[in-house]
């Protein structure tokens, strides 16, 4: 027994050991000296208390570098998933149930078009000299360093990154945002099968002569099956996907400090690592504090002692659906304007780890890939076409933010914002000159007369054609306005010509708040005033919706503790704080409505598909004020049901699932019970590496289309929180030093690291950190410091 026992003790004690070794081998080295070829000077690289780095170096080749090293240290297995996803790789490291999600990938052509697309650029130009120093960078670190635990686990082989890796990576960034998958198909269902009546509620026209050529069962269900697929590969990969966000500029007439201020929260989905990694970058001549994405070198968000800028999502309709009508005698011929016209197709393979290769034939109509292919053999008759800006426009976004790094001056700015064509992007921007400035940066299709892109498209009969694009004067912007600020939060923008923008735009609720509380008389605003504005909780939606219902909650309400819930909610005065239980109770409520109204029509794979979709929440207020709407009656009985009968029903359902949720006692239904936070890294959904990988859960306030954008799906309570702020930045021009930001978890991707989830805490209570930048700041606060070395 005792020789058990001493042999069981010193068999934990090497495991602990060679453990303790493992993990110690892969943490980043942030001090001491390391060689880096290619460099032509020594560059210093300064590490603050949140593992920041501040790169000095003395040319411009030699920071992209340094970047490119420091970056891969904290972040790359990140960079290795990123890249797999976007071009369609991910089941030769995960197995066979990534094989649908590379299937949708390779099928939007994202891997085609980067390898083509990498072939014109010009090697000799400085954005494209500057990234290929930065891929260096991270594959010197690839070549030199131990593979992070992931790779072990998962049994990566190293691969060196390539141009081709950084414009896939791009063309994922813009399919996040298009909402056609999940949106186009539950509208046009709706018109197709249910009529006008039912299409009141989305405040969209129908077109008789517009409806496409009648789809099969087999049709239906294929598109519905890509939504779900389109949805999934997102949530799944456990990876960046951008929704929404919140930004204004300030002019000095309006801030304390006569200067203008700058803020932005982009909203993107919670993962783990988060999205930005944050360096400041300096050679002589140029210094930037950027916020980075995963293989670009050029800061997505970014200040100086100079500008600032931030983003948020345009929203624009830049995808189209488009059923295809077939050749009767050839089905490899679609009609398009009255001639038949051939399918071109490719082969592809996919290496599947522990399965055979699949072989994949992907074909292409004149409008663009076939989405069909993405379900193989088991697809409809219909071949379904994607038009996409991405893949149609020559998008020179590699230069646009090249430059943006670089714009000093409004005409700078709008010069490089002009190069982004796909995906949309509102650019806001401010200087210490006095300019604030904002631009809605798209290359806009002009569709033929009397098209709505909300719908599927018929392919033969022309109203998919591109006639041409908007010159980008046509784009919303805005320069210098009278009113003294800019406010972009994802509304839908005016065109300054008056001609319509098509899109899947957020609720104006968000903006309309942040436009009120900006607006106030006498506001001066600096960074510290200006918190409360990106952490305010409170939203005029709930009372839209709510107000109609009253008096048909009130009848639905069975005693006196029912009426005092009803009574609550028409007090509420749409905030979220932790503490709130209305917010639990209309959450709930807001489900069950849409439910009891809308899922005996649509069955559960549309209805399904519309609770992912922006369209539901505009829907709902303008549901709710209109009693004899069709969709009020229930199609699964043989009565008629009215308004009230519905309210009745999602009543009753929201309080018997928050007492079996949450128990009977109403005043437990707190809001910090049903709404938490957890950030989930890509291996975290596998228990038990969920107690690894994952952080959290945290309490969260905030919730749905508020400013402090905590958001949650339409769903039954829990709610987990699916995206929100990616950081919070607030940067006063008249002295950049003194920004405030925030990761959501830490700005390092190594699990075991300190700065693995050193902010998470900090994040959710909403606090801020100091974004280090002068250089006795950066020197004060600098906790180790290495130093790479020319190697040649």
């Amino acid at each position: 027994m005792k020789r058990s026992l001493t042999f069981l003790a010193v068999a934990i004690t090497a495991a602990a050991a060679g453990s303790a070794w493992y993990i110690d081998k892969q943490l980043p080295v942030r001090d001491g000296n390391l060689p880096l070829a290619g460099l032509q000077a020594p560059v210093e690289v300064r590490y603050d208390e949140r593992g920041v780095p501040h790169i000095q170096a003395q040319n411009e080749a030699d920071m992209y570098r340094a970047l490119g090293f420091v970056h891969a240290q904290d972040r790359l297995f990140q960079m290795e998933m990123l890249r797999r996803l976007a071009r369609g790789e991910l089941a030769e490291v995960l197995g066979p149930k990534l094989v649908e999600t590379d299937r949708l990938f390779r099928t939007l052509s994202i891997r085609e078009h980067a390898d083509r697309y990498a072939k014109t650029l010009d090697r000799n130009s400085p954005a494209v000299k500057a990234l290929q120093a930065y891929l260096d960078g991270i594959n010197q670190y690839q070549d030199q360093r131990p593979a992070p635990v992931e790779f072990d686990l998962l049994g990566i082989e190293k691969r060196p990154f390539t141009l081709e890796d950084t414009v896939s990576v791009a063309g994922y960034m813009a399919y996040s945002f298009a909402a056609a998958f999940r949106t186009e198909p539950a509208i046009t269902y709706v018109r197709d099968h249910l009529g006008a009546d039912y299409l009141k509620v989305f405040d969209l026209d129908w077109h008789p002569d517009g409806v496409i050529p009648p789809l099969a069962a087999g049709d239906w269900k294929d598109l519905t099956r890509i939504a779900r697929l389109s949805q999934e590969a997102l949530v799944e990969a456990g990876l960046p996907q951008f929704e929404g966000s919140n930004a204004w500029a300030v002019a000095g007439s309006h801030t304390a400090s006569g200067k203008p201020l700058l803020a932005g929260d982009p909203h993107i989905r919670f993962a783990v690592p988060a999205v930005w990694y944050e360096a400041q970058l300096s050679y002589p001549g140029f210094e930037l504090y950027g916020h980075h994405q995963a293989l670009n070198p050029y800061a997505s968000l970014g200040h100086n002692s100079q500008f600032a800028w931030s983003l948020t999502m345009f929203q624009n309709d830049d995808l189209d659906l488009i059923a295809e009508k077939v050749n009767p005698d050839n089905p490899n011929q679609v009609s398009i304007n009255g001639q038949w016209v051939e399918l071109q197709s490719r082969e592809e393979t996919i290496q599947v780890k522990g399965g055979e290769p699949v072989k994949l034939t992907l074909r292409r109509s004149p409008h663009g890939p076939i989405i069909n292919d993405a379900l193989g053999n088991s697809a409809g008759k219909t071949p379904v076409a994607m038009w996409w800006a991405f893949l149609q426009t020559e998008n020179p976004i590699l230069e646009a933010f090249y430059q943006l790094n670089r714009a000093d001056s409004l005409d700078k700015a709008r010069s490089a914002v002009a190069k982004i064509h796909s995906p949309g992007l509102n650019v806001i921007y401010a200087n210490a000159s006095g300019d604030i400035g904002w631009w809605a940066a798209a290359k806009l299709p002009q569709r033929p007369a009397g098209v709505n892109p909300y719908f599927i498209l018929d392919g033969a009969n022309g109203e998919a054609d591109k006639p041409a694009f908007l010159p980008f004067s046509a784009n919303p912007q805005e320069e210098n306005p009278a009113r003294g600020y800019i406010v972009s939060a994802n509304y839908q923008p005016l065109s300054p010509t008056g001609v319509p923008i098509p899109g899947y735009y957020n609720l104006p609720d968000r903006g309309i708040r942040l436009n009120q509380l900006l607006a106030e008389p006498g506001a001066k605003w600096d960074t510290q005033n200006s918190q409360a504005l990106q952490l305010d909780t409170t939203t005029g939606y709930g009372q839209r919706l709510l107000a109609p219902l009253l008096g048909d909650l009130r009848a639905a309400a069975a005693d006196d503790g029912e009426h005092a819930l009803v009574e609550q909610l028409a007090a509420w005065h749409g905030d979220y704080p932790l503490q709130s239980t209305a917010a639990t109770l209309f959450n709930q409520l807001t489900y069950e409505l849409a439910r009891a109204a809308m899922h005996d029509e649509l069955g559960d794979a549309f209805f399904d598909n519309l609770l992912q979709t922006r369209i539901l929440d505009d829907a709902l207020p303008r549901l709710a004020a209109t009693p004899a709407s069709a969709w009020w009656d229930d199609r699964s009985s043989e009565a008629v049901e009215s308004r009230a009968d519905i309210v009745k029903q999602a009543w009753q359902a929201s309080l018997a699932h928050l007492r079996q949720t949450f128990g009977n006692d109403s005043s437990q239904w707190l809001w910090s019970k049903g709404h938490t936070l957890t950030h989930e890294h890509p291996l975290g959904a596998q228990k038990p590496l969920n107690l690894l990988f994952n952080v959290g859960p945290f309490a969260a306030p905030g919730g749905h289309e508020v400013p402090n954008n905590l958001s949650h799906r339409v769903g039954p309570a829990p709610w987990s929180v699916v995206y929100g702020p990616s950081t919070r930045r607030l940067i006063d021009l008249a002295d950049a030093s003194k920004a405030l930001g925030i990761n959501p978890v830490g700005q390092s991707g190594v699990p075991f690291d300190t700065h693995y989830a050193d902010q998470a805490e900090p994040y959710i209570r909403g606090e801020y950190q100091p974004m280090h930048f002068a250089e006795g700041d950066v020197q004060a606060h600098t906790r180790s410091t290495l130093h790479l070395q020319p190697a040649d």
